[in-house]
């Protein structure tokens, strides 16, 4: 079951609010985070994910929990999943509630 908004790509919080707020360059994130300018720009623009372990260096970066990055993944990729692979899923039979 689909909410009606694509969740933000955690890189663009980052990107839009984070990095602002602090008044550091993509450069000197990088830097700070131990990941180079390209990898931090790929997280940013959204077209790489936040693993686990990069969670863990936002996560000390921004003083904040590492899960809360992890959850916020896992929202846009499930969200993504279910556009590309939603003619499929309709196709998978609906059997009784299984607890």
């Amino acid at each position: 079951m689909m909410k009606k908004r694509i969740p933000t790509h955690p890189g663009h919080i980052l990107k839009e609010d984070i990095l602002p707020h602090l008044g550091l360059s993509v450069t000197t994130a990088a830097r700070e985070l131990g990941i180079s300018r390209q990898m931090l720009h790929r997280i940013l623009n959204g077209s790489h994910p936040i693993t686990p372990a990069m969670a863990l260096r936002i996560g000390r970066f921004c003083d904040n929990d590492p899960a809360m990055w992890l959850r916020m993944q896992q929202a846009y990729d499930l969200w993504m999943a279910e556009i590309d692979l939603r003619d499929e899923i309709k196709k998978i039979p609906v059997h009784a509630s299984v607890h």
